[in-house]
């Protein structure tokens, strides 16, 4: 264990990082379903955000009771009634709703001040803020359905909850809002937690659901989930999907992450909360786990700028150090940074390559290609090889070489044929390490 944990461990923390830097300081709304405190996992939870919380993340966490409530009024011998997916609040459904809401404040706060040694919670300090933060109307009679005191938001103190995050607390909202005149109404925990992160203008809008996220295939549960999701692909398929009627319904988060993207919220995620860890994983890793519905493709490829130095910089410096590239300084990368292509996924770098031109033999070379272990197998080294191509006939070459000395399969898969050094233009043959002995392939561009 010894041996194997440091080659694990510490290239794992520095793929983190890029995220630790990006995301300080940032917003993010969680909503957080009853399920999953009805399923015994809100200790790990909170202590997946306490973790997010000493990262320097900025957190409102909003919590559901759906199920609590519901059980509440089955002890009553009350039934739950429900209507178009919205509860219908009468009086004992109000009074099984405050008591409901009042005890699992008080779980949720009780979370948040753990402290045991060997536990993420250990010398954590979360500082938990509720408070009436939320107005509310009622939602009214809606096709001849009176749903008495449940309500819709109506506005968000949103000075109050940003001072509140600003000194570093953690403000919990329930699922009650109050109207000027002091009455009380039960509201979704999905739309409190939506109207939150529009008038914040989070960063990002976190839901921890029943489901695992939107399919690719909607008709096949077992296909692969889509883990972004561009909101002009996420509103044709709300249209094309029935009226939702239960969290479990493919359209029930959708709707929620789309009014957000629309009213300005960057991000909007849908995450498994029977999955150990879920916030963690969609946070943290390139693809996260859920999916994520976003204005438009996180993922870009395009021509490199000075600020991209640094990202390709820490892309490379693996390889390098194995012997996979040679060692490229700082400074030859910066001269030569109009030379690279790059592609990056939310801001962080995960390929790249040079194409260096010889145009007297019209041909050029593509050096540095790298892609990070995170996303390897995935299509980005295609993707990257095909742009250099169109760079490379942009600029009239007929072909493009590559020097390796460990990855020749992969050229020759893609069309590259070996040919002897001496084939190499006479200004790169001149600067050919003939002790690396790397293998030259070339490949003609149609």
């Amino acid at each position: 264990m010894s041996l194997v944990f440091p080659h694990t461990f510490i290239p794992w923390f520095r793929a983190v990082a890029p995220y630790i830097h990006m995301y300080h300081g940032k917003t993010f709304v969680v909503g957080m379903a009853g399920e999953l405190i009805a399923a015994g996992r809100l200790n790990a939870f909170v202590q997946d955000l306490a973790i997010l919380h000493a990262m320097g993340i900025k957190l409102v966490l909003v919590h559901g009771f759906r199920p609590q409530v519901n059980e509440q009024l089955a002890a009553k011998g009350h039934a739950s009634r429900y209507s178009g997916g919205t509860r219908i609040t009468d009086a004992v459904t109000l009074d099984c709703a405050q008591e409901a809401a009042g005890q699992l404040r008080f779980e949720i706060e009780a979370a948040f001040s753990q402290g045991l040694p060997n536990t993420p919670m250990a010398n954590a300090t979360v500082r938990v803020v509720s408070g009436n933060f939320l107005t509310a109307r009622p939602v009214g009679i809606v096709d001849g359905v009176d749903f008495m005191h449940s309500g819709v938001v109506r506005r968000v103190d949103s000075a109050s909850i940003r001072r509140a995050i600003d000194i570093d607390a953690l403000v919990l909202l329930s699922p009650f809002g109050f109207s000027p005149t002091g009455e009380a109404f039960n509201l979704s925990m999905e739309d409190v937690a939506t109207a939150t992160a529009v008038a914040l203008q989070a960063d990002k809008l976190l839901f921890l659901t029943e489901i695992d996220g939107i399919h690719e295939d909607q008709n096949d549960p077992e296909s692969p989930i889509d883990t972004e999701l561009a909101l002009a692909d996420a509103k044709r398929l709300l249209a094309a999907l029935p009226a939702p009627n239960r969290p479990t319904d493919l359209a029930f988060y959708l709707r929620y992450c789309v009014k957000a993207c629309e009213a300005g919220v960057e991000r909007s995620h849908i995450l498994p909360f029977g999955v150990d860890g879920a916030i963690l994983q969609e946070v943290f890793t390139h693809d996260g786990i859920g999916t994520m519905v976003v204005d438009e493709k996180l993922e870009s490829l395009h021509e490199a700028t000075a600020d991209d130095v640094g990202g390709i910089l820490q892309l490379i410096e693996p390889f390098e150090r194995d012997g996979t590239l040679v060692r490229r300084e700082r400074t030859e990368i910066e001269r030569d940074i109009a030379y690279y292509t790059v592609i990056e996924h939310d801001g962080v770098i995960f390929g790249c390559a040079a194409l260096y031109p010889y145009p007297e033999a019209r041909t050029g070379e593509m050096a540095a290609l790298t892609v990070s272990p995170q996303v390897q197998s995935q299509g980005d080294g295609e993707r990257i090889l095909k742009r250099i191509e169109q760079r490379a006939r942009t600029l009239g070459m007929d072909s493009i070489f590559v020097l390796t000395t460990r990855t020749m399969h992969w050229f020759i898969k893609r069309g590259f044929v070996q040919v002897d050094p001496e084939w190499l233009p006479d200004a790169r043959k001149r600067k050919y390490n003939w002790d690396r002995r790397s293998q030259v392939l070339v490949k003609k561009l149609g």
